[in-house]
């Protein structure tokens, strides 16, 4: 039991990390009633977050605890299909998914219906790139640890599309459902059932060509992740532990 201990962690961060997500998300049209949509988004941020560097902090230490099911790390082939599917989960994971002017809240935090970009391919973006992240990086490292983390991930995930789905139909209602008829979950489909129509204009843009040079960073870059986690962890710990003595001695 002792050698899967972490895995145990690891699901507990991710149960906290799906609670404060997905909870907030559900709170959200509550909770900007009454402090308003600048304020929810300041707090839902500084409580999101942490939860989210923590879990990815943790994941990146212990990411070969556990036990080794499978080991395709010499095989090239594997190599750049792990690179092509993490390139590929980033496209999906961010630019259609972050309002860079929203996050500050420059600009009055709403929720909208988008239906350009890569929402003509999926309509839940986020989620599948998550999905994909997972499968891929659970093959290149292949350990139970891994696959807990990944498994745990993407169930939060297809949570999340049921629960998004859901709170866009309570918002929206009839635009939701038109919404719904000219999209699909899995990707491709509603364009090729002819519901949907890919436009590679709308794929011009600053925000993608920023996601683009963050993957050339991160490929250039991995080799020093461990060092950058170590380091990481290492300040957190001691600005947690003097934290609380500060406490304490209060």
């Amino acid at each position: 039991m002792e050698i899967h201990k972490t895995s145990f962690v690891v699901f507990i961060l991710i149960i906290i990390f799906a609670i404060i997500h997905s909870g907030g998300a559900a709170l959200r049209n509550k909770a900007e009633s009454i402090m308003g949509p600048r304020l929810w988004r300041l707090l839902f941020v500084s409580a999101s977050l942490p939860s989210a560097i923590i879990l990815i902090g943790y994941f990146l230490t212990h990411r070969y605890d556990g036990i080794r099911l499978w080991n395709l790390q010499g095989n090239s082939f594997v190599f750049y299909t792990v690179w092509v599917l993490t390139a590929i989960s980033f496209l999906f994971l961010y630019p259609a998914t972050y309002n860079l002017l929203e996050i500050p809240s420059v600009q009055r935090p709403k929720i909208r219906i988008y239906s350009t970009g890569i929402m003509r391919v999926t309509r839940h973006p986020q989620a599948i790139g998550q999905i994909i992240w997972c499968i891929a990086h659970s093959l290149w490292i292949g350990t139970s640890f891994t696959l807990v983390t990944s498994l745990g991930l993407i169930f939060h995930h297809l949570f999340a599309i049921w629960h998004g789905d859901k709170r866009l139909e309570f918002k929206f209602g009839e635009e939701f459902y038109k919404f719904r008829e000219s999209t699909s979950i899995i990707p491709f489909l509603a364009i090729i059932e002819g519901r949907q129509v890919f436009k590679f204009r709308e794929y011009f843009k600053l925000s993608q060509i920023g996601i683009l040079i963050a993957i050339i960073v991160i490929w250039t870059s991995h080799r020093y992740i461990n060092i950058a986690v170590t380091q990481f962890i290492h300040l957190f710990c001691l600005n947690f532990l003097i934290g609380s003595l500060k406490l304490t001695h209060k």
